[in-house]
């Protein structure tokens, strides 16, 4: 979907600061998550939604082949819904206008087509579904995800879906605060641009994530 471009003088930097480029040369997939955000229908069909990322649907075989080796290989596989909701006051108060900020809570609520999950995404009976109403699905005072990672051992979480700017990104950096190792893969996070992708990759390899393609975490998963 995006051409992921991180500048040579960033990949230069990390490497000079944590002497090498990637952080994670193994990971244990028993003990962890592919965290799927947000791959929902209001965001992926053409034309369902306002909030619409056109092309995202690009990522979901990405994701769908993680999530197949990572399940094979007795990790966990969850999958996060948006809820907008006029009790998140900062965004509702100044972000959208009065109408669009009530046709996104209308297509997010609870039952809403646009607000499930997309057919096209490999949702299988034991994984996990959360719902979410903040960008972080780790947000302070959501414990939904939290627990279910306490609950499960996780210790390692795999970074994927929409906005890699937004959600995948606040997701990202929370996970990172709670000293969870954290994965973000390029090729199966998505947004509007280039340019908003890019930028969060800048971000993440430096302070926050190890950033893969889909090729390499295939690999991490299967080399224990």
């Amino acid at each position: 979907m995006h051409q992921s471009r991180i500048p040579l003088k960033i990949k230069e930097r990390v490497i000079k600061r944590r002497g090498k480029l990637n952080m994670h040369e193994r990971i244990n997939p028993k003990t962890t998550a592919l965290l799927v955000i947000d791959m929902q229908n209001c965001f992926i069909i053409p034309n369902l939604s306002i909030v619409e990322v056109p092309g995202v649907e690009a990522i979901a075989p990405n994701i769908n082949k993680l999530a197949t080796t990572l399940r094979k290989n007795n990790g966990q596989v969850i999958w996060t819904k948006h809820r907008y909701t006029t009790d998140w006051i900062a965004w509702y108060e100044n972000f959208c206008n009065e109408e669009t900020r009530n046709q996104i809570i209308e297509d997010t609520k609870e039952g809403a087509f646009p607000g499930e999950l997309w057919d096209g995404m490999d949702v299988q009976k034991d994984d996990k579904i959360i719902t979410k109403n903040r960008s972080s699905a780790l947000a302070p005072d959501f414990f939904l995800l939290k627990d279910y990672l306490l609950q499960k051992k996780i210790d390692t979480l795999i970074i994927t879906g929409t906005l890699s700017n937004v959600c995948c990104e606040s997701t990202t950096r929370d996970a990172m605060f709670l000293n969870y190792k954290t994965i973000f893969v390029e090729d199966a996070n998505g947004t509007r641009s280039d340019e908003e992708h890019n930028a969060t990759l800048i971000n993440m390899i430096q302070f926050f994530a190890d950033v893969r393609n889909t090729k390499d975490v295939l690999r991490l998963i299967e080399k224990n």
